[in-house]
């Protein structure tokens, strides 16, 4: 079947009558695109729109996490000991996700790119990275390989970025750039959206598609190779990220489970973050969208929330988890976004509400393969000042706070 019977068979007509104003290669590049396009799989995802409910407080448990500072010294000493030997063997590994643009933060780049005022001075999200990677390195006297995934959108803008800096100086050989998979956009009913570039539109698939891109892109194998057993996986934006915890590490290895993650408390019922809990027995991550009013605003015995331990993409995976889940199919999410898209004049329209539908995975979605995983609470101040929006809550301002208060701590302890 080739592109154009595939169009009318899935009835997608309307790409049709625009080619009339493409080129020859427009409709190359178009028709390379829609064969590797699995209809089938969007049919199956757009008939998941209405099956979505939300999540009562009846259906799941709250869970308890490993309170650090309720643990005696020798218990924190012991975990930390398990952990640092495990870097110090060369067993450990950091990937970031860094596939976003930097659009929310007035940015037309990779999110990594942004630069932000930090003492003692400013610095790129990835350069900050790098800088941690460093202290790592130095402290345990390892080289920590670094794998960064990227996406079809900005890889080559990550890449040259790094060339530019020389890698931040840090060793190339141990800096390897992967690919993250994309889905295309579809409309209330149906429809695949022509952009500006006269190519689908397609998104990436979500933090999910992390297993199958680390499978597809060999980054499993080469881990193997290095003989890597614990790998890190958290977001480009966090700028207190922890990225070598030796007591997260220590307390997966001694509670012999092959998943573990770092939380924080809530600062209140709305803060739109996941909340940690249990279901059937599973640990897993009830989405901000996916809680209903009731479930947000529950609070135990002692008054806290009981659902207010919240997943902060801090995610530590065995070596053994990550191929397991690279052959798994996780469950897909939806959200209703604003996307330009062209009209059948040849015209780029700018919607003012949302038009499309994405289709995205979650990471902690491969938790329920596992029988058991740790759960650390951290602390706010720490080990979570992500960068998510321009102004107000978690945005460069906020995070620079909290990043500047944690840096003047560090230098008294000097």
């Amino acid at each position: 079947m080739n592109a154009l019977e595939k169009l009318k068979k899935y009835n997608q007509d309307h790409i049709i009558d625009l080619l009339q104003n493409f080129t020859e290669e427009e409709k190359e590049k178009l028709f390379e695109q829609v064969n590797r396009i699995d209809f089938n799989q969007i049919e199956s995802l757009y008939n998941q729109l209405n099956a979505k409910e939300k999540e009562t407080p009846d259906e799941i448990e709250e869970i308890v996490a490993i309170n650090k500072d309720k643990l005696i010294n020798n218990e924190i000493q012991r975990y930390n000991t398990i952990g640092e030997n495990i870097i110090k063997d060369n067993q450990y590994a950091l990937v970031t996700m860094s596939g976003g643009q930097g659009t929310r933060l007035g940015l037309d780049k990779p999110k990594g790119l942004f630069k932000i005022d930090i003492k003692p001075k400013p610095k790129y999200l990835f350069e900050i990275l790098a800088d941690k990677l460093k202290e790592k390195n130095n402290q345990y006297n390892v080289t920590i390989p670094w794998y960064i995934m990227t996406s079809e959108e900005n890889d080559s803008d990550i890449k040259e970025f790094f060339e530019s800096n020389n890698y931040f100086n840090y060793p190339k050989s141990y800096v390897q750039f992967f690919k993250q998979s994309n889905l295309p956009l579809i409309t209330e009913d149906k429809k695949l959206v022509i952009g500006k570039n006269k190519l689908i539109k397609e998104a990436a698939n979500g933090n999910g598609g992390i297993f199958s891109s680390m499978y597809s892109n060999n980054i499993l194998d080469d881990m193997k190779e290095r003989k890597i057993r614990w790998i890190f996986i958290s977001s480009i934006d966090n700028i207190l990220l922890n990225i070598a915890d030796p007591m997260l590490i220590g307390l997966a290895e001694d509670r012999k489970v092959e998943i573990a993650t770092k939380s924080i408390i809530k600062s209140s019922p709305e803060e739109k973050v996941g909340a940690i809990c249990k279901k059937d027995n599973k640990i897993k991550v009830i989405e901000y969208s996916e809680m209903s009013e009731e479930m947000k605003n529950a609070h135990n015995e002692e008054g806290e929330l009981k659902f207010g331990e919240s997943h902060i993409m801090c995610n530590l995976f065995s070596l053994n988890a990550l191929e397991i889940l690279a052959k798994k199919e996780l469950p897909y999410h939806i959200a209703y976004k604003k996307s330009d898209y062209m009209d059948a004049n040849g015209n780029i329209i700018h919607p003012d509400a949302p038009n499309v539908y994405k289709f995205e995975t979650f990471i902690f979605d491969g938790w329920s393969y596992f029988n058991d995983i740790v759960v650390l609470r951290g602390k706010r101040e720490e080990d979570f000042a992500p960068i998510k929006n321009k102004e107000g809550q978690d945005s460069p301002q906020t995070a620079i706070a909290l990043y500047n208060n944690f840096y003047d701590k560090e230098i008294k302890k000097l």
